[in-house]
């Protein structure tokens, strides 16, 4: 009985040894001054190599080109410039980045999930339709206009969609160097290889047919 006992406290005490690390998981903390990202390198971590400090240049650490429009001919009518770490090596392990979004007359950035980071979204110019939904099928929306600002939880499903009679922009501020991106719609109907016919059909309440059409849509 004693045995068990401590076998039950020990499990309890590990259990509680790791509740603050999942309550901050999140990209880790520098252990130096800055780990400018080798992107030569071929090796394989969790994040990028750091490059030797004596190759560091001050360009490492700037980006230019957020004040161009991005290219938003094309179906959603939507172009997302990325300032992650691959852009701006410099951003290696410091656990943030950004991105500028233009939006054509109705386009949309589709729902979408980053699943190691969580987004705040300030609206330059233009109004935004934008919204997520919790775990709990709950839709938190609404429209933005030029200085509001609003953010998305990590990990959830969210969108943004262009209301306004013209173009939109907007700057989105993320915490992770790699915040990572998966739309829903092509993740399901997109994947290599697919996701089988009898999943989606009984998932969305569709038909094969339906299934294929959307599949089509999804097609490189």
């Amino acid at each position: 009985m004693e045995t068990v006992k401590r076998i039950v406290f020990l499990a309890l005490l590990v259990q509680a040894s790791l509740l603050p690390m999942l309550a901050f998981a999140a990209d880790a903390d520098p252990i130096q001054d800055f780990c400018v990202a080798d992107g030569t390198s071929k090796i394989t971590v969790n994040g990028l190599v750091c490059k030797s400090p004596a190759d560091v240049k001050v360009s490492d650490f700037l980006f230019r080109g957020l004040n161009k429009p991005g290219n938003t001919n094309n179906p959603t009518a939507n172009a997302v410039t990325p300032v992650f770490a691959a852009q701006l090596p410099g951003l290696n392990t410091l656990g943030i980045s950004m991105a500028r979004l233009d939006f054509a007359q109705g386009g949309v950035n589709v729902p979408h999930t980053h699943p190691r980071a969580t987004e705040i979204l300030t609206v330059l110019q233009g109004e935004l339709y934008v919204g997520f939904v919790s775990t709990g099928n709950q839709l938190f929306a609404t429209t933005l206009y030029a200085g509001d600002v609003f953010v998305f939880p990590k990990g959830l499903v969210h969108f943004q969609l262009n209301v306004g009679k013209g173009a939109a922009v907007a700057i989105a501020a993320l915490s992770s160097q790699n915040p990572g991106v998966q739309q829903v719609g092509r993740a399901l109907f997109g994947s290599s290889p697919p996701v089988g016919d009898e999943v989606l059909e009984k998932a969305f309440g569709i038909n094969q047919k339906a299934v294929q059409h959307i599949r089509n849509n999804f097609k490189a």
